[in-house]
């Protein structure tokens, strides 16, 4: 057999492998698959000499031809071309250029990753073959509960190599319906010698709004093996640090209140033109423009030693670190609808499209200002033991055991999330322009009012949230494979496994709902105005302009600017003079809110018969597999329960909490029978045809198997959620065909179809009930005098007052605001009518959605010119869609996350110089739905990268992020219904590395 050396020019790597990941099977360096797997060495193709050298382009391109083509079922790859020389700084944004897979960015990076259309709770993420815990904050406003892998938590130096397992296996962990990830780190003795890589890198990110835009980037890895290759160590290191910033203009998802016309005339009042009757119309409730500072620094570390005292026995330990903390400081002014005077346009069709809205009122109305910080950290520890004894030239046995973690924590004493409002009374008509790209928000000043004045400002509302996530894994595995010596039987492949997983989310807060002015602990003399209170040297200003420029309606009626304010300030304003956080000096709350703990015990024995015989007169391939999974769950939920509700303010409802608290304890299980078929042949020489059916399973997410939850509380009625430790997972029935044509040493075309059919999809299930007799305000005797003294017409700031001035025994007047209106807190009383909850349950549906797509390729290298391409191309139907004409609470479903996606790239490999250009795209999407749907606009980002060793192991590249500068944006029911607009920014890298 023909050998190839991989023999990279030094230092070339990131031009090299970034090329190579767009392939939709892309290049590594090792030619197994993942730890148990049973696929076998990939031979080279054909050659006329023993001694040919492949570098740089071609020895990525042509190493990931021999993997597909060689692969039993569908598996892509990516790999470093030589250690230390990942293509890309984050695993996602490797990952997008593999075929069928797309990402979710956050902070113009690459987060989580969707594959077939399936979104990253769907996809299982292993290391070495072992599964991982994952742990992040989210939304820092609820206790965290996905399973999805935040990739934005691992730098890419030390990894050898990335495998993407799209058809089931039996040999490999199940959990994933999309697909199973796995991230291989470097395993020194299956490279002998002595090898290192260390490189500087200096990042320019033109987001950021002041400062300094570069900041540093270091790594290092350094593998040795020595005692006559019996013994090897392998270390990396790395440290990235990212300072950006990310303008937005947002109506909030939860904003949109949605109506049907005519019976919603309520919501969008006197309307020219109007909407059609029975149109479904989304009217605004805020809108606001803002931006937010971000720092990221992330660290990360492996450690792996292998010994082979003897040549038929290894042993190998290894431990994985990962440390990402991210600081966002976030600053917005946001228009609130108060419908008096409301008038608005509406485009024909169902739903309408809104052109604009507009309020106009008799006296001074609102304009707010927030403050919001976030600060966590991330930690991911692995510790891995694996020993692999061959005792006989046939049989191969093995064991593999872990504990790993993860870990989210807030890395601030404000907890992990903190919001401090301030605002003005000082606007007579607020608007919105949604006939542009950019929604254009604007208001006319009160006379003798100056909003860019910090002078009228008064605090308001604040909120300090502390959320916990960790993730504890334990994991053993045995395994081993069984070679025949006959011509039909290949090998035999069993094994069981393991995992005993362990969840703890935990969320407490502590919160002030003064939305209608705080007050002072002590008055002052002279009961001055509340914006007293609020130092004005904490206040800034900022254009609208610098936000938006270049977009379309960044320019015309639209705010010219507005004012923000040191957060941390004015949270030290709200602690000493408000009282909030029981009076400081820490706003870390306790974990009394939500505290819910989950024990997930999985026992998976398997087995995988692989046979080889001819057919046609070329080798084909068949492997029979089965894995059954047995898993018990536990859940125990720790949930605070409301001692009372109050009514405070207007359109503000509050629950509030003493030390009631109750833990109720469920149990679950199921059992699955995952049985895989993969046959592959070739009719003639270089043809490959494939075929595939399997049994994948994805299981619910921790919240949906946890605590009793109060989620809000309106005029209307209550919502909460509880867990359901007894749900199935999802199930998935995937049959996958290919037909592949290699046609030159590094060019080749292949055309893909997969079909899944899936069930067991977990909906929620509303039942109206009354939860812990909580009561009420609103409809009680109370309210009905102030109603009858006052009329039928009386505002709700004119009940608020009447019982305040009636009923001070069941009330906490603190005040009164800048409009006379008295503020403070009105509390349920026991004659008080019941509060109806809509208890929200998770349970499975008997829908079943079938998802089908065609997954294209094409790679040419132009003979010796140097240049070539890569394009592949993944279309994706199916799996319903949401009908955005329908009303709310009509029964939909859809599955979020699908869409088509594509790549292109052009390189350049001769002469010692390596270059690329990339084209990522993925098409609208649907990203999410409660009542109403949330979809992202398509979305495509050129990227680009060169690299040129002027000295032996000295290496100087280049990289462009988005150079274009794409935008991000989101919408709901029509494109005017904007959720978001996100300006984009390029990100340039410049570095030096040097390898041995």
């Amino acid at each position: 057999m023909s050998v190839i050396r991989e023999r990279s020019l030094a230092g070339l790597a990131i031009g090299v492998s970034m090329l190579a990941l767009v392939a939709p099977q892309a290049a590594y360096a090792q030619d197994q698959a993942a730890e148990g797997d049973n696929a076998t060495a990939a031979p080279a193709p054909e050659s006329s000499s023993q001694d040919i050298v492949v570098t740089g382009i071609r020895a990525s391109l042509r190493s990931a031809q021999n993997v597909k083509r060689n692969a039993q079922g569908i598996v892509d790859a990516i790999s470093a071309e030589d250690i230390g020389k990942f293509p890309d700084s984050n695993l996602a944004e490797s990952l997008q250029r593999v075929t069928g897979v797309s990402i979710d960015r956050a902070n113009g990076e690459g987060q989580y990753v969707t594959v077939r259309g399936f979104g990253p709770e769907f996809n299982l993420v292993t290391l070495n073959g072992r599964q991982m815990p994952t742990s992040t904050l989210g939304d820092g406003v609820s206790a965290p509960s996905s399973r999805a892998f935040d990739f934005g938590n691992l730098a890419s130096e030390g990894i050898a190599g990335l495998e993407v397992y799209k058809s089931g296996r039996a040999t490999v962990p199940s959990g994933g319906i999309g697909s199973l990830i796995n991230i291989k780190t470097t395993r020194p003795l299956d490279a002998p010698g002595r090898k290192g890589s260390f490189s500087v890198k200096g990042v320019y990110d033109s987001s950021r709004r002041e400062g300094s835009k570069a900041a540093p980037e270091l790594s290092g890895v350094f593998s040795d093996t020595f005692a006559d290759g019996k013994v090897g160590i392998a270390i990396s290191g790395s440290y990235q640090r990212r300072k950006s910033t990310e303008n937005a203009a947002d109506v909030l998802y939860q904003s949109w209140a949605t109506v049907q016309a005519p019976g919603g005339s309520w919501a969008y009042g006197n309307a020219n033109p109007a909407p059609d009757d029975g149109a479904v119309v989304q009217t605004p409730i805020t809108m606001g423009y803002s931006f937010m500072d971000l720092d990221r620094q992330r660290i990360n570390g492996q450690a792996t030693l292998q010994v082979r005292p003897v040549d038929n026995l290894t042993f190998t330990v290894d431990f994985t670190h990962s440390r990402n903390k991210v600081r966002a400081d976030k600053h917005r002014v946001g228009l609130w609808f108060a419908r008096a005077a409301l008038s608005s346009g509406w485009d024909k069709g169902n739903p309408a499209p809104p052109l604009y809205f507009q309020d106009d009122y008799a006296s001074p109305t609102d304009i707010a200002l927030e403050g919001a910080k976030t600060a966590n950290k991330n930690l991911n520890n692995s510790l891995g033991l694996n020993a692999k004894w061959e005792p006989t030239d046939r049989l191969t046995l093995e064991f593999d055991g872990h504990r790993s973690t993860a870990r989210s924590l807030p890395a601030s004493k404000y907890g992990s999330s903190q919001s401090v409002q301030a605002a003005i009374f000082g606007a007579t008509q607020k608007r919105i322009d949604f006939t542009t790209y950019l929604p254009q928000i604007n208001y006319n000043e009160a006379t003798g009012v100056d909003t860019l004045d910090p002078a009228g400002y008064f605090a308001t509302g604040n909120s300090y949230r502390n959320g916990y996530f960790r993730d504890e894994i334990w994991q053993a595995q045995g395994r081993g494979r069984y070679d025949f010596d006959t011509s039909f039987l290949d090998s035999l492949d069993f094994g069981v496994s393991y995992t005993d997983n362990g969840v703890r989310s935990a969320f407490g807060v502590f919160e002030q709902a003064s939305w209608g002015g705080a007050q002072p602990l002590v008055p002052a003399a002279g009961n001055p105005p509340l914006s007293y209170y609020v130092p004005d040297d904490i206040f800034s200003s900022i254009k609208t302009s610098d936000l938006f420029g270049g977009l379309k309606g960044a320019n015309g009626d639209i705010l010219p600017a507005f004012l923000y304010f040191d957060t941390d300030a004015l949270t030290k304003t709200f602690i000493e003079t408000f009282g909030a956080c029981n009076g400081g000096p820490t706003c870390l709350a306790d974990y009394t809110r939500v505290d819910s703990r989950i024990k997930e015990r999985t026992l998976a024995p398997y087995v995988q018969l692989n046979n080889k015989f001819d057919l046609f007169g070329n080798p084909a391939h068949l492997t029979l597999g089965l894995r059954y999974e047995k898993t018990r769950i536990n859940s125990t939920g720790l949930s605070q329960t409301p001692d009372n509700t109050a009514w405070v303010s207007a359109n503000e409802f509050s629950f509030l909490y003493g030390n009631n608290a109750s833990a109720a304890s469920l149990k679950g299980s199921y059992k699955e029978w995952l049985p895989n078929v993969d046959f592959d042949m070739s009719p003639i020489k270089d043809v490959k045809l494939r075929a595939s059916y399997s049994h994948t399973i994805a299981r619910p997410n921790y919240s949906q198997m946890g605590a009793l939850t109060y989620n809000e509380l309106r005029a209307t009625g209550g919502l909460a959620s509880a867990g359901n430790p007894g749900l199935l997972p999802y199930k998935s029935k995937n049959i996958d065909l290919s037909a592949e044509w290699y046609y030159g040493p590094a060019s080749y075309v292949s055309l893909g179809y997969f079909r899944k059919r899936v069930s067991n999809f977990i909906f929620d299930q509303v039942t109206s009930t009354n939860l812990a007799g909580l009561r009420t305000p609103i409809g009680g005797p109370r309210y009905l005098a102030a109603v009858a003294a006052l009329g039928a017409g009386a505002t709700s700031e004119q009940i608020r007052d009447y019982i305040f001035a009636n009923y001070p025994g069941s009330t906490n007047a603190t005040g009164t605001d800048s409009q006379g209106h008295t503020t403070g807190d009105i509390f349920a009383l026991p004659e008080d009518p019941l509060i109806n909850f809509q208890l929200s349950t998770q349970v499975n549906g008997d829908i079943i959605q079938k998802l089908h797509g065609i997954e294209a390729a094409i790679q040419h290298s132009f003979w010796d010119t140097g240049f070539g391409v890569i394009l592949n191309y993944t279309r994706v139907r199916g799996g319903g869609k949401f009908d955005n004409s329908l009303p709310v609470g009509s029964p939909q479903f859809a599955i979020s996350g699908l869409s088509d996606s594509a790549n292109a790239v052009l390189f350049y490999d001769k002469n010692g110089f390596q270059a690329r250009v990339a084209y990522n795209w993925r098409d609208k999407f649907l990203s999410g739905y409660g009542q109403d749907p949330s979809y992202v606009e398509a979305y495509g980002q050129v990227d680009a990268s060169a690299s040129y060793e002027f000295r032996k192991g000295l290496t100087v590249f280049a990289e462009g992020i988005n150079l274009t500068g794409s935008n991000r944006r989101g919408y709901s029911r029509t494109t005017n219904n904007v959720t978001f607009v996100i300006p984009g920014y390029a990100r340039y890298a410049l570095g030096l590395r040097y390898s041995f």
